[in-house]
């Protein structure tokens, strides 16, 4: 028998994770989401997923463009978090502004200044329960400068910094 919802929802809090914003752009338009579930598969050839609500606003535009860029914030972005995650006013269009934004190979904006960015085009879908889970073909990759990272845990963000 499958576990209740709530002790579900409270054990993933202990599962801490990176804060990314999910970005696409294409004939489908301009979009982006926040998403901790995101994780490498592979690196031959390099590989990632991101598992995206089919309930969620932008997600027709990820279907229709099947190319993104995985933004991995800094400590310094938090703000932009409930900004992407649909916790504000901010129009879809709106949640791209007061940030520098660039494109690689796929034309996905990418941050400036995310801690890493990947830049990908979906090669797979994969349906399960209320997500659709994305395997994304890795096309470039940048690494920012910046030396702390962002996870969220315990339903908070917290600061980590990476061992010099």
């Amino acid at each position: 028998m499958p576990v209740d919802k709530q002790p579900y929802r409270d054990a993933m809090a202990k599962l801490g994770a990176a804060v990314n914003i999910i970005t696409t752009d294409g004939p489908g338009g301009r979009y982006g989401f926040t998403a901790s579930a995101v994780t490498s598969v592979t690196d031959t050839p390099p590989t990632l997923v991101v598992c995206a609500n089919r309930g969620n606003d932008s997600y027709p535009a990820f279907m229709k463009n099947m190319v993104l860029c995985v933004n991995t914030l800094t400590p310094a972005q938090e703000s932009l978090s409930p900004i992407f995650a649909g916790m504000t006013d901010h129009s879809d269009e709106e949640r791209f502004n007061g940030h520098d934004w660039h494109t690689l190979e796929t034309g996905s904006p990418v941050l400036d200044q995310a801690l890493v960015a990947f830049d990908c085009r979906i090669a797979e879908v994969v349906t399960s329960g209320t997500h659709d889970v994305f395997f994304c073909s890795v096309e470039a990759v940048r690494v920012g400068t910046a030396k702390e990272g962002l996870i969220y845990y315990g339903r908070g963000y917290h600061v980590v910094t990476a061992k010099s």
